[in-house]
């Protein structure tokens, strides 16, 4: 899609909009740097323990036909060390731990419940975004930047595209000319990052010259990378890895030795608080996996 037809079709909203009707299925690369990616962007909290920025979420990259990805990775800690890995199930594959997960959890013991849990999936997306105003880091402001992030977020982006209420006109939040900037407002609720005050401003052109809003989308970085099949292992390699971490039989594998999704940082990684009340499932993307490998402080 060019430039043209890209502001033609409203930033391709009635393709994006049948992707969020998607039903999620249950079924590295170069240049990479396991602690830092330049190319994302991180909001940080100030001495309060609260954080603000402004972000605009860009259209699809030129040759792409979806603003964002959305990948499935697990993370957790047994004998044998850290399994950090993208879950194939991204792909609609069979993942070796989430059918081990199945099989514990349907033997209805609360020992095995337990511990299919603690290897639940984590969903994440990626976007490309423009900082609009980062008052800890203005740096930043004015650069085009990936942006990885979790489902309370994506839910964000979801009532603004499909609202609940009649009085509400749906808005792409994608599109250059008819979007709108994201107030990103986070809160310390029980230790964990809490972004229910965050909100859509209302609707605005991003820049008033069409060469100003091309000059920002001919910078975006391609998403398909996050989901080529080429930077995901392979079951026999995943199940291989899940078999040693889980009995031990290899060498401990530190976090330093981790091999992390591509470009991606510990540091990067939200930390969503466990509900213990909650009944748990594969899909349930409330447990946090991270909160031993990143400090969000």
């Amino acid at each position: 899609m060019d430039f043209e037809s890209l502001k033609q079709s409203s930033s391709n909203f009635d393709a994006i909009t049948k992707a969020l009707e998607t039903k999620l299925s249950p079924e590295d690369q170069s240049n990479k740097n396991k602690y830092q990616d330049d190319r994302l962007w991180k909001p940080e909290l100030d001495k309060t323990g609260n954080g603000y920025a402004v972000i605009r979420f860009l259209p699809a990259a030129n040759g792409e036909e979806m603003p964002w990805q959305r990948v499935w990775s697990h993370a957790f800690q047994d004998k044998g060390g850290w399994y950090i890995e993208n879950s194939l199930t991204t792909l609609n594959h069979k993942d070796p731990v989430s059918e081990d997960n199945t099989r514990l959890w349907n033997t209805g013991v609360d020992s095995d419940k337990e511990i299919a849990r603690k290897r639940k999936r984590k969903l994440s997306y990626y976007a490309n975004i423009f900082v609009v105003s980062d008052p800890k880091h203005p740096e930043n402001e004015g650069q085009v930047k990936l942006f990885k992030f979790g489902k309370k977020i994506f839910d964000k982006i979801t009532e603004a595209m499909q609202p609940a209420f009649e009085d509400e006109k749906p808005i792409n939040p994608f599109d250059f000319w008819k979007g709108a900037n994201f107030k990103l407002k986070i809160r310390k609720v029980d230790g964990y990052w809490n972004y229910d005050k965050s909100e859509f401003e209302g609707v605005s052109q991003l820049k008033e010259a069409d060469d100003q809003i091309k000059a920002i989308w001919e910078k975006q970085y391609p998403l398909k990378p996050f989901v080529d099949p080429s930077n995901f292992k392979t079951y026999d390699e995943l199940k291989e890895k899940l078999n040693r971490v889980i009995t031990g039989t290899q060498s401990t594998t530190t976090v330093d030795e981790v091999d992390l999704p591509p470009q991606q940082s510990t540091s990067s990684v939200e930390m969503p608080k466990v509900n213990e009340s909650k009944p748990a499932s594969e899909d349930d993307d409330t447990l946090s996996y991270f909160s031993k490998l990143a400090d969000e402080d």
